[in-house]
């Protein structure tokens, strides 16, 4: 088998995997009771959705590692026995926590124990952020003080940005499954052909292709909250052991990532709690402004993928210049979906 069919089984498998463990979960989540419930505010759904569907995108990734596991891809010289040790084990305490807030309701501060244990379990197993690329040429390394703040402030708040964006139908399970297949392209070209870190960003990316037909609108099932920090928490990772490719993640995360924060200073503005649902995203805007669901995750998917390609083409000064614009743009968007709606 050449190694592009091999690349191939993999996206497929995973999608497969991922598509038929969801209905699976669609029924575990009933069975529980782990519901999201329609309300007058931000969720408007017709009636009760099931959640825990990051469990199927979860158990997808993991089955995809047991395979390159036993094939001999893994472990590598970047995805090592430790650092993937440690990676299952955050993952499952996202899962575990993410089942008990889907089912009994967490406040705010009791879900942040999943992401704060999830980061210092991969800062355990030795993953750091020690080089960044510089722009003007070669890379900057990151001072052993500052690696390991660096690191977990950069896996929470990943985990964070998909958390708070996970407010549409199909959004981050789209926006996910491109930064995956833009993490294995870039991995391509800056590390040997054969190394098997950029496959497992395949595997994820295969894993939310195939929980979509389930997550996109109307939504037969939600990645609930152990699905969405995961999502982040993966891609947060992923970045990291594939070379510190934080920009690259940036480029494809720069809009949730500025629709995060706008938010978060929105709601300190107006004096509301920082974890509190509301609809000031971005998304919310855009459809209240007349697009359908559909369209927005076309439209901010299209942004990621756009962006997120220029890491393959584009030199360090072009990938500068490029999460300039997108901060523009993302203003732009910003200021443009809050002007009323004019009706003729």
């Amino acid at each position: 088998m050449s190694r592009w069919w091999f690349y191939l089984a993999v996206l497929g498998g995973a999608a497969l995997t991922s598509w038929a463990l969801s209905f699976f979960v669609r029924v575990l989540a009933r069975r529980f009771g782990a519901l999201d419930l329609p309300d007058t505010g931000r969720k408007r759904h017709a009636g009760p959705i099931p959640l825990l569907g990051g469990l199927a995108v979860w158990g997808s990734v993991l089955a995809a590692a047991v395979f390159l596991w036993n094939t001999g891809w893994l472990p590598d010289a970047h995805s090592t026995a430790r650092v993937l040790a440690a990676a299952g084990l955050g993952s499952a305490v996202l899962m575990a926590v993410g089942f008990i807030d889907d089912r009994f309701r967490l406040p705010p501060m009791a879900q942040l124990f999943g992401p704060l244990l999830a980061a210092t379990i991969v800062l355990a197993g030795g993953v750091r952020i020690e080089l960044v690329t510089n722009p003007f040429g070669g890379v900057l390394f990151v001072p052993w003080w500052l690696a390991g703040s660096l690191t977990f402030i950069w896996l929470v708040g990943m985990m964070y940005t998909t958390k708070l964006l996970d407010g549409l139908d199909g959004l981050v399970s789209s926006i996910s499954a491109i930064g995956g297949l833009i993490i294995f392209g870039v991995s391509l070209a800056w590390d040997a052909p054969s190394a098997a870190t950029g496959v497992l960003a395949l595997a994820f990316a295969g894993s939310c292709i195939g929980f979509l037909p389930h997550n996109l609108n109307p939504a037969r099932l939600f990645l609930g909250e152990g699905g969405s920090v995961f999502t982040g928490f993966t891609l947060g990772l992923l970045a990291i052991v594939s070379g510190s490719k934080i920009t690259t993640a940036l480029l494809v995360m720069g809009v949730p990532v500025a629709d995060a924060a706008w938010v978060i200073i929105e709601r300190i503005r107006h004096g509301a709690g920082v974890t509190r649902g509301d609809r000031r995203h971005l998304h919310f805007r855009l459809i209240e402004r007349g697009w359908s669901p559909r369209q927005v995750v076309a439209l901010l998917s299209s942004l990621s993928a756009g962006f997120g390609m220029t890491a393959l083409v584009a030199s360090p000064k072009g990938k500068l210049a490029a999460l300039a614009a997108l901060v523009l743009l993302v203003t732009w968007l910003l200021r443009w979906s809050r002007k009323p709606r004019s009706i003729s």
